[in-house]
């Protein structure tokens, strides 16, 4: 059974966000206009290119590009500008130019557009000067934009775009569509708190302000109504069933000898049930035309949902099989269906946590993993327990990431490219090879009946391989609202033997990533220990890359504070009036520009 790839969709109801290209001109007709008519246009035409071809959604879909009709060179230009993209749902603007401009004529005024602006360094014409003029506008105005502006002077007739340039145009843009992606869809919230973790309980006041995210709640009594009624397409059961007899390796036993373990014949019953959840929780959230056809027209329908969480434990764990395959399944980058975009679906009902991966998933393309950020290993400690003396990216210690068995298989890094290499891949670069491998890699765990009494099976598997990867977690802090916490490092391939050693410490039949944080010996990343002295909570999610840098410019949309990251000071790119409130500590400064411009969609 060939893993198909399917086409990129928008599952989403709502056209895809779109960025604007504003060309602004100075104004002045009879000579000084007309001689940058060109010039200016060409220079929007050159970013929308650059934009359009190294970009997409994290859907698979094109990002696209829509370029103001004319120049613009005052108010009636702008006015005619932003018709046009309220026409296109345009979601982000940039403004470029190679020359002065009527600064406040000419601006994008929409409160609600992520802006940046791009002045050419050339000394012709003063480019440069109309992008200092407009940045003050944008801050007179209480609307933030980016700058972005040349290291190096270009001569007039250069077309190309400086490296650096497009770095920033590029950073900018992925983070504003993922903005525009979140604004109007839904978190749905498939039961309530789980065992008293408090990101599981939901504030629909900060998602909607913060996020643009609409919050729904259901009953976990409507997975069960819809098993015992039957409203699910049976024929994607049969073919899941098959895909899952076919490419789910069932794992250990952990339970035989226990009174409480369950006989072959309720294991072969959960399995089938495990599969019917996950048709069901997907349903919820993204709806299914399969369920009207059947007579369920409000079933088919879903959510509108972009991100979701299962409450699970304990309530439906201590009667019915535990969620983690469909967790696992939903939020890896293939099933049955073929090679399809992840969803993001947190374990726990951790909408913090589910924010961190969405965020992680918008701005890097591929799978996010969420994990138990469970124990810090100092060298010291993992050389007593197994005689293995840590070296390379672990010599500093470890963080043991490890979850209940609900983690997206795409993080065993089973898969490769085309040097052989291990990484982690949007799924429209994604093979049929690829998924066998992470399948291949994945056993499936009778589920712990001492934490689990109702079945279920746990993915199990180790990351063995080092990868370069993103831990990322957004928590809400009472009386200042949601901050947002980075760490980049690596994943440690360890050797079998100290690694099993240190796993049967544990839950030895759930995902294991062994997690080496790049430390720079300066405040939470003063070594390991700081690190994980400074999480914020029990959860976190990784993504493949060092994504930091992207993470912090979409906060700085979001107006959402960076509590802690080790990204490089010179890759940190936000709206330029964050400079206004200090150039010395940029995260004092990112508190107090976010506190005073207040969440972007309140």
């Amino acid at each position: 059974m060939p893993q198909v790839k399917t086409a990129p969709i928008n599952r989403n109801i709502g056209r895809m966000p779109k960025i604007g290209i504003r060309p602004t001109i100075d104004g002045r007709r009879l000579g000084v206009r007309e001689s940058l008519e060109d010039r200016t246009m060409a220079m929007a035409r050159q970013a929308a290119e650059l934009i359009t071809k190294n970009l997409r959604h994290a859907n698979g879909l094109p990002i696209e590009c829509v370029i103001a009709e004319t120049c613009i060179g005052g108010v009636a230009e702008a006015a005619a500008c932003e018709d046009l993209f309220a026409r296109e749902n345009v979601t982000a603007t940039l403004t470029v130019t190679p020359c002065w401009c009527y600064g406040t004529e000419t601006m994008d005024m929409n409160p609600l557009t992520v802006k940046a602006v791009w002045g050419f360094n050339g000394t012709e014409r003063p480019g440069a000067v109309y992008l200092a003029a407009v940045m003050a506008a944008h801050a007179q105005r209480k609307l933030p934009a980016f700058s972005i502006y040349g290291r190096d002077v270009q001569d007039a007739d250069d077309t190309s775009v400086p490296a650096d340039v497009a770095e920033k145009i590029l950073l900018w843009a992925k983070a504003a569509m993922a903005v525009g992606m979140m604004k109007g869809k839904s978190y749905v919230n498939i039961g309530g708190p789980c065992m008293g973790i408090a990101g599981s309980v939901v504030d629909p006041q900060m998602l909607q302000e913060y996020f643009g995210l609409r919050t729904e709640w259901l009953d976990q009594v409507e997975i069960e109504r819809r098993i015992a009624r039957g409203i699910y397409d049976h024929d994607e059961f049969a073919k899941a069933k098959a895909w899952r007899e076919a490419y789910c390796q069932e794992g250990v036993d952990i339970n035989i000898g226990s009174p409480l373990a369950h006989t072959a014949e309720e294991k072969a019953a959960e399995w089938d049930r495990v599969v019917q959840q996950t048709l069901i929780i997907r349903d919820i959230l993204i709806g299914n035309p399969k369920l009207a056809e059947m007579g369920y027209g409000e079933e088919a329908l879903g959510r509108n949902a972009i991100a979701g969480g299962v409450q699970g434990q304990r309530q439906w764990t201590d009667h019915f099989p535990n969620h983690d395959f469909s967790e696992a399944i939903l939020g890896s980058s293939f099933d049955w269906n073929g090679i399809r975009e992840p969803m993001v679906l947190a374990t726990e009902n951790d909408a913090m946590n589910a924010m961190a991966m969405l965020l992680g998933h918008l701005v890097n393309d591929a799978a996010s993993v969420f994990a138990d950020v469970r124990t810090y290993w100092s060298p010291e400690a993992i050389e007593r327990v197994t005689g293995w003396k840590p070296e390379g990216k672990a010599a500093h210690g470890l963080i043991h990431l490890i979850n209940s068995g609900a983690a997206a298989l795409d993080g065993s890094a089973a898969m490769r490219d085309a040097e052989g290499k291990a990484v982690m891949k949007p799924f429209w670069e994604m093979t049929s090879e690829d998924a066998d491998a992470c399948l291949a890699a994945t056993a499936w765990c009778p589920a712990d009946v001492g934490y689990f009494r109702g079945g279920g099976f746990s993915s199990m598997f180790e990351t063995k391989a080092e990868i370069p990867v993103t831990l990322v977690r957004v928590n809400k802090i009472e009386g200042l609202g949601p901050v947002l916490q980075i760490a980049e490092g690596y994943t440690v391939a360890m050797p079998e033997e100290p690694s099993q050693i240190l796993q049967q410490r544990t839950s030895p039949t759930w995902p294991t990533t062994w997690f080496a944080p790049t430390v720079t010996g300066e405040g939470a990343f003063k070594d390991v220990y700081s690190v994980m002295a400074n999480w914020g909570a029990n959860h976190g999610s990784f993504s493949y890359g060092h994504i930091g840098a992207k993470l912090i410019t979409l906060a700085s949309m979001l107006r959402i504070p960076v509590a802690m990251h080790n990204v490089p000071a010179d890759k940190v790119f936000r709206p330029h009036a964050w400079s206004a409130f200090g150039t010395v500590s940029s995260e004092s400064a990112d508190y107090r520009a976010c506190e005073t411009y207040g969440p972007l969609f309140g």
